[in-house]
């Protein structure tokens, strides 16, 4: 293994259930200057290596016999917050890729990757980074994107108008404000305060102002 002078090597433990990966993998970070300090075939193996050899990474298979790594990820992250948890697997899926983010891996990539790709990623994770291959950051992208909006869906009782006087309400704007603002007749708006503190079930500006704020209006 050749690592530059002064620089201590990224250690790893990899867990997979296919020894002959196990052993390629192995190889090939050993070759580009990561220190492999042990492998484990399952994810209760990995949570006890894990924590007799305080790794720097985990490089963790999902889907293993006795024991999966979301569980594994889950226990090592909680345990030992100081170890990076890098994902490596055959499952491209939304379910495996969410499951994992939400157990504490810090990276995602699959088998297909190349070594200097994995190593990469290795290092990025060893250094707090949180990191994805291509394919699964477009994924998490195009998940986030697709999210609507929580001020869009808050209050679906309210008519968009009525929305419309609330966020300007959340801002402390008057009746006055909000007639000019939205070019309504103060006697409109007044109406519509009306109908929204009762579909609200508010009895006041107030407590108008606390539930919209805590929807996300107001803040803009």
């Amino acid at each position: 293994m050749n690592v530059p002078p002064g620089n201590e090597a990224t250690r790893v433990l990899i867990t997979d259930d296919h020894p002959v990966f196990r052993q390629g993998l192995h190889g090939l970070l050993e070759a580009l200057g990561i220190d492999v300090v042990g492998q484990a075939e399952s994810g209760p193996e990995a949570v006890k290596l894990a924590a007799e050899l305080q790794p720097d990474v985990v490089v963790m298979d999902l889907h293993m016999p006795g024991g999966n790594g979301i569980e594994a990820t889950r226990t090592i992250t909680r345990t030992s917050p100081r170890i990076g948890v890098l994902v490596l697997t055959m499952f491209r899926d939304d379910d495996s890729v969410f499951a994992a983010m939400r157990a504490g891996a810090r990276g995602y990539l699959l088998k297909e990757s190349g070594a200097e790709e994995i190593a990469r990623a290795v290092r990025a994770v060893a250094a707090g980074e949180a990191i994805y291959g291509p394919e699964i950051a477009r994924r998490v992208l195009t998940y986030f994107a697709d999210m609507p909006d929580p001020k869009q869906t808050a209050f679906p009782e309210l008519t968009d108008r009525e929305r419309e006087v609330l966020q300007l309400i959340a801002q402390g704007r008057s009746n006055q404000d909000i007639a000019q603002t939205l070019f309504l007749s103060p006697k409109t708006v007044r109406n519509h305060v009306s109908n929204i503190f009762m579909k609200l079930h508010v009895a006041d500006r107030a407590q108008a102002i606390v539930l919209a704020r805590e929807a996300g209006l107001g803040t803009d």
